[in-house]
C-alpha cells in the first residue's frame, strides 16, 4: 500500500449494556478439577472474583459473525485456518472484515486497526442482586449441569458447567471505531464502515456469545446504546450523536447517524 501518512480524524464511541437472556459462559482458566468440582468454569476478575465478558471474546464473535455473513475464506493461520485474512492490498480494499477488525502486523497492506473493543464488567445493580437475595451455587455465578449418554454403554457423563445466570447486565460496554484519512482515504470511506460494525452487532443478537451455544446458553440482548465523537476539536468532550433503547433503533437510523458523525469530523 502506497501511502505516505496515516492520519487520525476522529473517533466515534459506542456504548451500552449487554444483558445475559441464558446463562452467559465465558471459559476461563482452570488450575485443576477437584472431585464433585466444577470443571468448565466462568472467567473472572482476580480483584474481585466477578465475572466479566473479555474484549477479546466479543471482538472475536463479532468478526467471526461478520465472516461468515459476508462469506469470506477462512485462510489464517495456515496450520490451522480459523478466521479470514486478505491475501493482498486489492482484496484488503474492499474488504470490511479486515478493514474493521485488523490484520495481522506482517500484511505490509494493512492499516492500524480501526475497532477497539474494552471488557465488559457486571453493573452495580447486577452485583448487588447477585450478591444480595439471588439463589447462586457459586459467587455470582449458578452451576449447569448438561449430561451426556454413551449410546453404547448407556453409561451416564456429567459436566458441570458455570454460568452467569440469565437477566445479569454487563456494561456500560465500549467499542471504540478510529475514523482514518490518507491522500486516497477520505474520512467518510471509514464513516460508511460502520454500517459493518452495527451488522456484527445484529448478528451477535441473533446468535449467541461465549459457549455452549447451540444447548441454551449465551443469548444476549443489547440496550441503552450511546454514540459519541471527538472530531475537529480532540480537546473537547465528546459528544453525543445518537441515544437509542436497542439495536433496531440504532440500525433504523443508522443514515443519519452518519451524517451527524460526518459533520463533526
Amino acid at each position: 500500500m502506497t501511502q505516505q501518512y496515516i492520519k487520525l480524524s476522529g473517533r466515534v464511541f459506542f456504548e451500552f449494556s449487554i444483558r445475559a437472556m441464558t446463562g452467559l459462559h465465558i471459559g476461563g482458566s482452570d488450575t485443576g478439577i477437584e472431585i464433585g468440582g466444577v470443571d468448565n468454569t466462568v472467567i473472572r476478575d482476580v480483584l474481585t472474583n466477578q465475572p466479566y465478558i473479555p474484549g477479546s471474546s466479543l471482538k472475536g464473535k463479532m468478526r467471526s459473525l461478520l465472516e461468515k455473513f459476508e462469506g469470506k475464506k477462512k485462510n489464517y493461520p495456515r496450520n490451522l485456518r480459523t478466521f479470514h485474512v486478505c491475501e493482498d492490498e486489492n482484496e484488503y480494499q474492499t474488504c470490511d472484515v479486515c478493514q474493521v477488525f485488523g490484520v495481522p502486523g506482517e500484511k505490509a497492506f494493512g492499516l492500524p486497526t480501526r475497532l477497539i473493543v474494552r471488557d465488559v464488567f457486571l453493573t452495580e445493580t447486577s452485583i448487588a442482586e447477585l450478591e444480595g437475595h439471588a439463589r447462586t451455587d457459586l459467587p455470582f455465578t449458578e452451576v449447569k449441569t448438561e449430561v451426556s449418554i454413551d449410546r453404547v454403554t448407556s453409561a451416564a457423563n456429567p459436566r458441570p458447567l458455570e454460568r452467569v445466570p440469565a437477566g445479569s447486565v454487563f456494561g456500560p460496554a465500549e467499542l471504540v471505531f478510529n475514523i482514518f484519512s490518507n491522500d486516497s482515504m477520505k474520512p467518510s470511506d471509514d464513516v460508511d464502515r460502520l454500517e459493518a460494525v452495527v451488522k456484527s452487532l445484529q448478528l451477535l443478537e441473533d446468535d449467541y456469545l461465549g459457549g455452549s451455544g447451540s444447548r441454551g446458553s449465551g443469548k444476549v440482548t443489547l440496550q441503552d446504546i450511546k454514540v459519541f465523537v471527538r472530531g475537529k476539536d480532540y480537546l473537547a468532550d465528546k459528544k453525543l450523536v445518537g441515544k437509542y433503547d436497542d439495536l433496531n433503533g440504532l440500525a433504523a437510523n443508522l443514515s443519519e447517524l452518519k451524517e451527524k458523525i460526518q459533520a463533526h469530523l
